[in-house]
């Protein structure tokens, strides 16, 4: 558990808004935090107990009250109405608690929030901009409930987690992803947007759900659906010119292009494509740490061929070439393989951007693969002998044990990444993979598990999650003034991240640091976003010291203000 212990706030003048109007305002409520001074200014008395509480003791009446609920999706809701009622105590409690309740708010949970959204929907958070409405988008903008913002999150809730279309309940994930924007990076939650981007469903369980809140329609596609995300950007550009805008669980068949037809007009990425290539870049420089084999001399093989995978692919690629490999060389070293078995030349399904991995189509030195057979990933670990394996697949159990054992006969210390969320998605379960590697694997994961015990000692799973990296980046970009995202900003946090991996100096350690570092690690990653925004020149020069010192200003932590009553 990390405590905190936030330094005296100065005064405040009073707030504008009295008495229950105050009290349903949630940034502003301290709800029995209230002194006696501030109720009898505020016209609070009598709308209150009478006993003040200190924020200490209001965590801890709340976290009994978290503990008490009897299951996750219990928890999530008791923590979705927490926020909505007092944002502070939200925080705060959080931030107590952190290990125990990122997954409750965040993944894995999440996704349980997103399929009963309908269910369990109390009050509005963020905004949701349904197709029937595209002709007024900027309108629907200037509904925000903050005027100033600094990040969106946006989502159309067509690729969730690993439970895919959820319509209108997509909009959990954005909601979700700016709680650990404020937690871990510290932006002001009052500063943060979550969208939902309407175009219907194609879930027949939502459409014929009667408590379904989207809209009941099959999802707008092709060129209607293009069209509507040019509405959506011509709109954010008009209203919030310099806001940071993160895509969130895209269709593969929309995230890519999206990301490209817009990262040069705004300040956007997508998280899917580069958020997740950061961080398993950063579990790998610390896994080729570890095993003490550089990372040009890798070979990588990755289940699932999608937006993710393939953004992983281009990030490890750049580190190799940055070692020296040419780049035509550094690409033949990954192998991928989808549901149709392995990307290679012979296969005329590929899309472009799963072309540029596409193995020879005599991959293996066996001859040309027969037309309407595959190669699995089965035979690609015998015959590559890759020191890798990474999954985002969302295929349960697909890293099978004999697939492992043979991985594991040709490597020293294998590095495996089973990434597909949630948890029941997950390409392998750690401790089988420590065991059919007789403990010598190094892991990391998509979602939370609990750590192992193998051969007499504890060994903790590190969560490749998305919140290494999100959440300091935006941070960064914030403090240093980015008007745009680059590639190597992405990377600087990436190098940042695998240069505080535990492996790293202890080879028996785990490939991330703890989720209780993660605030302090922010801070270092935002600095080093900052300072390759200067380099890449898409941010005002700022000497390092004051640059670390605009990041330190810039973070929000969670504590009631004082009001003067004077």
């Amino acid at each position: 558990m990390t405590s905190v212990t936030a330094p005296s706030p100065p005064l405040e003048p009073l707030p504008r808004l009295r008495g229950m109007d105050l009290l349903e305002t949630p940034l502003l409520n301290k709800g029995t935090a209230f002194t006696e001074e501030e109720r009898s200014a505020l016209r609070l008395h009598g709308l209150l107990p009478p006993q003040v509480e200190t924020l200490d003791e209001q965590v801890g009446r709340a976290y009994r009250a978290f503990q008490r609920k009897p299951d996750d999706l219990e928890r999530h809701i008791y923590l979705r109405a927490l926020q909505d009622t007092n944002e502070v105590l939200f925080y705060r409690l959080l931030l107590d608690h952190m290990e125990e309740m990122m997954p409750i708010v965040y993944t894995p949970v999440v996704a349980l929030g997103c399929q009963e959204f309908s269910h369990i929907y109390r009050r509005p958070r963020g905004l949701i901009l349904p197709y029937p409405l595209r002709d007024a988008l900027p309108g629907l903008l200037r509904n925000r409930p903050n005027a100033e913002v600094d990040v969106i999150v946006v989502t159309d809730g067509e690729r969730i987690l690993g439970i895919g279309d959820q319509g209108a309940g997509g909009l959990g994930i954005p909601i979700g992803k700016l709680s650990l924007y404020t937690l871990i990076g510290g932006i002001r939650p009052e500063r943060t947007l979550p969208i939902l981007l309407d175009v219907g469903t194609n879930n027949p369980e939502r459409l014929q759900d009667p408590e379904y809140l989207g809209w009941r329609h099959e999802r707008v596609r092709d060129a209607e659906y293009f069209d509507f995300i040019d509405r959506f950007v011509r709109a954010v550009k008009q209203e919030l010119p310099h806001v940071c805008l993160q895509w969130e669980d895209f269709a593969v068949q929309h995230a890519r292009p999206i990301l490209e037809r817009y990262r040069d007009e705004l300040l956007t990425f997508n998280d899917d494509i580069q958020g997740t290539a950061a961080v398993v870049l950063g579990a790998v420089l610390g896994g080729v740490r570890a095993t003490g084999a550089p990372i040009q001399d890798q070979v990588v093989a990755i289940l699932g061929a999608g937006s993710a995978g393939l953004g992983v692919a281009d990030y490890l690629k750049d580190a190799m070439v940055h070692a020296g490999l040419p780049d035509s060389e550094a690409r033949r070293r990954f192998w991928f393989v989808n549901s149709k078995g392995l990307l290679h030349a012979g296969r005329s399904d590929l899309t472009p951007d799963q072309q540029r991995y596409a193995q020879p189509a005599e991959p293996v030195g066996d001859g040309p693969v027969e037309p309407g057979k595959s190669i699995g990933l089965a035979t690609v670990v015998e015959r590559a002998h890759p020191t890798i394996l990474i999954g985002l697949s969302t295929v349960g159990g697909a890293f099978t044990e004999p697939i492992v054992r043979e991985m594991a006969r040709h490597v020293a210390r294998p590095i495996i990444l089973p990434l597909s969320n949630p948890t029941q998605r997950s390409e392998a379960v750690p401790g089988d993979l420590l065991t059919w590697t007789e403990g010598r694997a190094l892991v990391a994961t998509g979602s939370p598990f609990p750590s192992v015990s193998y051969a007499g000692r504890t060994i903790r799973v590190a969560q490749c999650n998305n919140v290494y990296i999100f959440p300091a980046l935006g941070l960064g970009i914030i403090a240093s003034k980015a008007r745009r995202v680059t590639d190597g900003m992405i990377l600087a946090a990436a190098q940042a991240l695998g240069e505080n991996s535990p492996a790293a100096k202890d080879p028996e350690a785990p490939l991330l640091p703890g989720i209780a570092d993660l605030r302090a690690l922010a801070l270092e990653i935002a600095v080093a976003v900052g300072l390759a925004a200067q380099r890449d020149g898409v941010a005002p020069f700022c000497p390092p010291p004051e640059l670390t010192e605009r990041v330190v200003a810039t973070r929000w932590t969670p504590g009631y203000p004082l009001y003067s009553t004077d």
